[in-house]
């Protein structure tokens, strides 16, 4: 049975407060798309993570959690996927939940907790953005331009070592790249390479909360956007485009002083998606205690 009951009036002003932080990080992305305007740093977290503003204004208790009364929002809540009445009001139906989306919860929890115990590699300097555009000719992933030109920035690719061991960057190398790559992870190697330190594996902390869905209370779930929109504008401005029309100034990683000031921002961004990652895999511990309970003693190995 859930564990807490929140009475009507105090979850309804947490999804009040909820609501107004989802506007308020959304509003650029918002507006942009009612004046049919782009911007190649921020949309990425709308795009490549296919979520809308909508979806990031719900707000849910997480698991364990009865939401006390009646009314309109209750009722409205209840057709929403995963929540089920109870005597109280409405909760997540975390069994039904498990039900649907158990392989994916235990996919999460395994990937996060192992990275989390590996050390955090600073040393790769966003390399990853220059492999992609790699003797890539007009086929540049960003409607910007790069900041060195063509000819350069190969020569930053070949001049550096690339270890690059996160898959949803590996796979957007050029094919000139690839081979340049010391590592070479896959979806089935996942969870032995991703470490902490990766902006990537960062900014997917966002991914992973959304795929928790409504078992994770939402702030964490805006804690995660909100720590991927900042590593989004260090990947960026370390990247080979120039983004000075938008203002930024390069983190230029082909000099000393650019790798120590690329580190010191990994390390600060690390730090912070330590306590996520941490709060994340509790999450998924309070699904699956779930499933570890129904199953016969023997299975539970």
């Amino acid at each position: 049975m859930p564990a807490t009951v929140l009475p009507a009036d105090e979850w309804r002003a947490r999804a009040a407060v909820h609501a107004e932080r989802a506007d308020s990080l959304t509003a650029g992305h918002r507006a942009r798309r009612a004046a049919g305007e782009t911007h190649a740093i921020e949309d990425f977290l709308h795009t490549y993570y296919a979520t809308r503003p909508g979806q990031l204004r719900r707000w849910h208790p997480g698991a364990d959690v009865t939401l006390e009364g009646a009314g309109a929002d209750v009722d409205e809540r209840l057709t929403w996927r995963w929540y089920t009445p109870d005597g109280h009001g409405a909760r997540v139906d975390v069994d039904a939940f498990l039900a649907d989306r158990g392989p994916t919860v235990r996919f999460v929890r395994e990937l996060l907790s192992r990275t989390a115990q590996r050390p955090a590699n600073v040393g790769c300097f966003g390399l990853h953005e220059w492999a992609m555009v790699y003797r890539a000719g007009d086929g540049m992933r960003h409607p910007l331009p790069l900041r060195l030109g063509a000819a350069a920035t190969d020569a930053v690719v070949e001049s550096h070592q690339i270890r690059c061991s996160h898959i949803d960057a590996f796979r957007f190398f050029t094919p000139d790249a690839v081979p340049l790559n010391r590592l070479r992870p896959t979806r089935e190697t996942q969870a032995d390479m991703e470490q902490p330190g990766c902006l990537h594996a960062t900014m997917d902390l966002y991914k992973w909360a959304l795929k928790l869905g409504p078992t994770v209370e939402s702030s964490l779930v805006l804690d995660c956007f909100d720590l991927a929109l900042d590593v989004r504008y260090l990947d960026m401005q370390a990247s080979p485009y120039d983004v000075s029309s938008y203002g930024l100034p390069a983190v230029a990683i082909e000099t000393p002083e650019g790798k120590a000031e690329y580190s010191a921002l990994q390390r600060s961004f690390a730090g912070r998606a330590g306590t996520l990652r941490a709060a994340l895999v509790a999450a998924c511990d309070t699904v699956l205690a779930r499933d570890l309970g129904a199953r016969p003693e023997a299975d539970r190995g």
